[in-house]
Formats: C-alpha cells, structure tokens, sequence
C-alpha cells in the first residue's frame, strides 16, 4: 500500500469574533484541506492553518511546496513507512504547518487502512481532553463576561488571557477582573505572544503574583536569550515556549538552555509523529506539555484531541480546543462537541474525522 496523491485545497470560513493578540489577529480562516490518498483508494484527510506573522508560511506557500515539492518526492512511498516520509519532509527547512498535516493525514490513511483508530495506534490513554478556551485582547469587563458565559455554556473552567500589550497594566487588569470574576478554582494562564520584553514580563509577573496564574507563554522573543534566560531562572510560575519551540530540535533547545521550563505541543505543526517524539523528550525530562491551538477548525481541533487523548502525559493538562466556536462555519461534516468542559475523541477509525463535501465547494477559493 503506496503513496498515490497528495492534494492541497485552499478555502476561508471567517470569525464571527476575530481573535486579536500581539502578534497579529484573525479575521477568517484562511486554510488549507489536505487530501493523501494510497493507491488502494484510502483517503486521509488533515487541516492546515497558515500563520505568516508566526511561521512564515501562507496559503499559496502551502499548496506549492505540498503539491510541487512534498507530493512527487512522496508518491510511491509505502504508508506504513513513516520514519521514511519524516525523512523527505525534512529535506525541506521550515513549512512547519505544511508537514505536520501531511503527516496528520499519512496517520489517518494507516488508522482506516488497519481499521483502528489513530488514538489507539499512538496510545490510546484517554476518551476524552479537557478544555481550555483562549480569549484575545478585549476590555477586562467584556473578557470576564465571554468567559462566564463559557463556563456557563460548555463547563469550561480554564482560560488563556492572551496578553502582550502596552500600557502593561491593560493585561495586568484583565488578569485580575478574571481571577476576581472567575473565582479561585478557575484555572488562568497567560500568552504574551513575544509581545513584551524579559524585563516587562517580569514586571507583569510581581505584580500579577498574588493572582494564581499557572504559568506564562512566550513572553518575550527567545532571540532575547540573556533575558529570557534570567526571567525564566526568576520567575514563580513555569514559562512555556510555543513559537520559539515549534519543532523537536527547537523544543530540546528551549529546555536544555533554559529558555523554557513548559513546552506547547501543537499537531497542526508537527504532525502526530514529531509531536509524539517532543512529548516523549518532555516526559523523560520531567517537563510539562499542554497542547496548544493554532486557532485550528474543527478538522484541526479533532487532530488536537486524537493525538492529546492518547497519553497520559498530554492529557494532564486543560487542552486548547474551542476557538472554532469562534467561526461562522466549519467543514467538519459532525460537528464537535464541549459537555462539561470536555471534548471526546471523535469514533471510527483514522482520525475519525469526514468532511462535508457541499461544505468544502462552498468555501474552498481555487474555483
């Protein structure tokens, strides 16, 4: 059973609620459907989230280099050879997003072609992950209010206040209308998104300390190393990298030098086999892993669950997976579900995942 097509569809579904942050907003999902189909007619689909102003890369980027550069050197290869695909991947540097759903979608051809779900194939330690809901830059009465009311809706009861603005005291009031508002058992963390420097994070973290938060991701940008590595020595609360560790090379740097003492795991840019091999790395080192949201679709957040479920270790944490509440539409032709603050890991095997085809037509924008 070989490799026999690799397809690479772009389509937009926009916000409802944009979701703004220090490193840039989103307004619309502007994404890419992948399709790996092997020769034997298995069809293995995954979602890509472009994100220039983090990795680079944009819609065009990813159908080019997956279709004119990913799909010829692939084709042919055996499915089951993935250590192979990972190989002729990473001939090519950076195209994080473009290989992690190449791979996501290699896993979901194995999991229907062995008949078996992909979370039992990786692990099979959970039915079901925890929710953590991020909000974007907002007044702090208004951040409070999406809150309860996600609390009240969906159970959920951990929230990621995305912070890196100026004035400082913006990000230090929400944290504290929300810790106020929210109460002591809600659980609270920070994103700053590399938009403030060592010494502002650090300022913020003094005068958040009385407020609980769990920890803060990227604070500031990595290159700033001396500082990063002083703030991360210091502080009280772990310091997460994210975008400064977005593949297993990146994170084992991030750890081993002290620029982090938490790592983000997110599949929509490392695939479930990479993401599998920084999740180990971690639980050998005794370092903490939450799985982030790349503001995934509904596709992308299934792939979320399906691999975080899997382990013990991912599953600790609340994991980032409801901001597809956030759009107007989806493609996923059963929509997920939030009850009681958790979503199950989608049934069948694969990914467990179909696309609603009238859907894909509607929005896909090659035609």
């Amino acid at each position: 059973m070989k490799i026999a097509a690799i397809e690479a569809i772009p389509y937009s579904i926009p916000y409802l609620h944009p979701l703004h942050f220090a490193s840039g907003s989103v307004h619309e999902a502007d994404h890419v459907l992948i399709r790996l189909r092997s020769d034997d007619g298995v069809v293995g689909t995954a979602d890509t989230p472009p994100r220039p102003y983090t990795y680079g890369e944009t819609q065009k980027s990813i159908v080019a280099v997956v279709e004119d550069i990913f799909a010829p050197q692939l084709i042919g290869v055996d499915i089951f050879d993935r250590e192979k695909v990972q190989e002729i991947l990473n001939r090519t540097v950076h195209n994080q997003t473009a290989k992690g759903a190449v791979d996501i979608a290699l896993w979901d051809v194995i999991g229907k072609t062995l008949g078996q779900p992909v979370t039992k194939l990786l692990g099979g330690y959970s039915d079901s992950l925890r929710v953590s809901h991020m909000l974007g830059f907002k007044p702090a009465q208004e951040l409070l209010e999406l809150a309860l009311e996600f609390r009240e809706t969906y159970g959920i009861n951990t929230f990621k206040l995305k912070t890196g603005r100026r004035p400082l005291h913006l990000d230090i009031e929400a944290a504290r209308v929300l810790r106020n508002g929210l109460g002591e058992d809600a659980e609270l963390y920070m994103d700053a998104n590399r938009g403030w420097s060592a010494n502002e994070a650090a300022d913020v973290l003094r005068r958040t300390a009385e407020l609980g938060l769990q920890f803060l991701e990227e604070p500031d940008d990595a290159r700033e190393v001396l500082g990063r590595r002083r703030l991360v020595a210091n502080s009280p609360i772990p310091i997460a990298a994210d975008e400064s560790a977005a593949n297993l090379g990146e994170a084992a740097r991030e750890i081993l030098t002290g620029g982090a003492n938490l790592l983000a795991v997110k599949t929509a840019r490392s695939g479930f086999t990479e993401a599998a091999k920084i999740v180990g790395m971690a639980e050998g080192m005794g370092i903490d892993v939450y799985i982030g949201n790349q503001i995934d679709t509904q596709v992308g957040t299934a792939a979320s669950v399906v691999f975080g479920a899997a382990f013990a270790h991912t599953a600790k944490r609340a994991a980032e997976l409801s901001n597809y509440l956030d759009m107007a539409d989806d493609l996923l032709a059963e929509p997920l579900a939030i009850t009681g603050g958790r979503i199950r890991v989608p049934e069948g095997p694969g990914v467990g995942t179909a696309v609603d085809e009238d859907k894909l037509s509607l929005y896909r924008s090659d035609r």
